[in-house]
């Protein structure tokens, strides 16, 4: 079989009905609701708003919001029905491994495997920056050694982000279920945060601050502020925001009833993220003008205390850093499943696919977690943070096609799910368009990287996972 043929062979979906029934199904929707709301609503609703609002967009940057979300949400819509017809673990990478083939399937998912690692170094870095913030007041201040990455301000390692990284690996070696109830609960506390933000926040908001709503256009060294320009610039930007909801899937072969819960998981987290960033936008920029935004890393905290409500901040910024640890659990299981399907199928060390005991991926968990650690405590992380956004559009590219393979087999050799993507088939090429379009508004740094991240997969691929692939077996018998 020549290299073309190899590379296109689709995995049959039964063998991953298989391989991943020893996964326990314990996982119910308000799990997966609070899963991807604790993921999507974490770092990026406590400082992205004002960023984006003094960098690109003024008052609008709701609107940025607003778009982004619906890019997301048609994104989201493929992403229920795969997993409602795939309930495999692995997510994106097993559903393009059956309906595209194995390549395919690998790439897509190596690119998602950058937003995990990365999304957990990004948020750990940021939860060990609140967290240190919060507590100068009181004295308690880390050696610079142990505060910052390797060869940043005296560092050696970032002590906070890998402590946080480990609690979070901790939690989730006892099995999803468990690290569940910790998330169900800290995600109820972090929303209860954020409408106390919005609840104050009103009572302070000028009708001032919104006026000229969307400025008039120019250049700035930043790139484009104002007009149309700037809010796309803010959609490319804020997108990270929303990429939560991906995370859901890959836990998909640990939901009950998968048929009901995932869409309902996935469609629904996304729902009420949205919600909660549109409010919290257009209550920032009505509190404080927007250009007092421009390089603060906490405008949350920062908009409070110019109001008078120095001790609401406190409280706030203590719940956000709950926030974050919520979505690193979130992102630390995702990952950990993504790494096993491809342990479980040969295309890396097939120790990392393998179960223990108790039927979790104990190699893969620890494995993502101490490869999350090497990037947030010694490696300087800000060059690398829009490769989150950028691997995780191409991988939403790859599910929005995929919709056109998934259709006519459904019924025949995938089940038949009982929620489909509507206004089928326009809908699924407009879910393309528009992640090709803010893939497009990315700098271009993004780009060089993440052309780098896939070459490295290409190379891992073409030296390995080829060679020792599950699917071999079935060449030779």
């Amino acid at each position: 079989m020549n290299l073309w043929k190899l590379m296109n062979r689709k995995e049959d979906p039964d063998i991953y009905q298989e391989k991943d029934g020893h996964l326990v199904r314990t996982l119910k929707v308000r799990d997966f609701l609070a899963l991807g709301v604790g993921t999507i609503v974490s770092t990026s609703i406590f400082t992205l708003p004002g960023e984006v609002a003094a960098l690109h967009t003024g008052p609008a940057v709701a609107l940025s919001c607003v778009i982004a979300s619906i890019v997301a949400g048609l994104v989201a819509f493929a992403y229920a029905e795969m997993a409602a017809a795939m309930p495999f673990a692995g997510s994106v990478y097993s559903w393009i491994n059956v309906i595209f083939g194995e390549f395919w399937g690998w790439f897509s998912g190596w690119a998602l495997l950058a937003e995990y690692l990365i999304g957990m170094a990004f948020i750990s870095s940021g939860l060990s920056a609140n967290l240190r913030a919060l507590i100068a007041p009181l004295g308690w201040k880390l050696p610079a050694a142990l505060a910052n990455p390797l060869g940043i301000n005296g560092g050696m390692f970032d002590l906070v982000a890998l402590l946080a990284i480990l609690l979070a690996a901790f939690l989730v070696s006892f099995g999803v279920s468990k690290a569940s109830r910790v998330e169900n609960v800290l995600v109820v506390v972090k929303v209860l945060a954020i409408l106390l933000f919005v609840g104050v926040g009103l009572t302070v908001i000028k009708k001032a601050n919104f006026i000229p709503f969307i400025p008039s256009y120019r250049a700035t060294a930043h790139g484009p502020f104002g007009g149309w320009q700037g809010i796309y610039a803010g959609v490319s930007m804020i997108y990270i925001s929303f990429l939560g909801f991906d995370t859901i899937a890959s836990n998909s072969a640990e939901a009950i009833n998968p048929q009901k819960t995932m869409p309902r998981g996935i469609i629904g987290s996304l729902l009420i993220a949205v919600v909660l960033f549109v409010a919290v936008s257009l209550v920032l920029v009505g509190m404080v003008p927007y250009q007092q935004y421009l390089n603060s890393a906490e405008p949350v905290g920062y908009a409070l205390r110019k109001t008078g409500y120095g001790h609401i901040a406190t409280i706030v910024q203590s719940v956000a850093i709950l926030g974050m640890f919520t979505a690193l659990i979130g992102l630390c299981m995702a990952s950990s499943r993504l790494v096993y399907s491809f342990g479980r199928d040969g295309m890396i060390p097939k120790v990392l696919g393998k179960l223990n005991k108790e039927h979790r991926p104990a190699n893969s968990l620890w494995t993502v977690a101490v490869i999350a650690i090497i990037i947030s405590a010694f490696i300087p992380f800000s060059f690398l943070s829009q490769l989150v956004s950028a691997g995780t559009l191409i991988a939403f590219m790859f599910v929005s096609l995929g919709i056109y393979r998934l259709r006519p087999r459904e019924g025949k050799d995938i089940v038949d799910p009982a929620f489909k993507m509507p206004w089928y088939p326009f809908l699924p090429f407009l879910a393309f368009l528009g992640s090709f379009v803010v893939f497009w508004g990315l700098d271009i740094q993004a780009k060089k990287y993440m052309l780098i991240w896939s070459l490295i997969g290409v190379f891992i691929y073409l030296l390995y996972g080829i060679r020792h692939s599950a699917m071999n077996k079935k060449l030779t018998n």
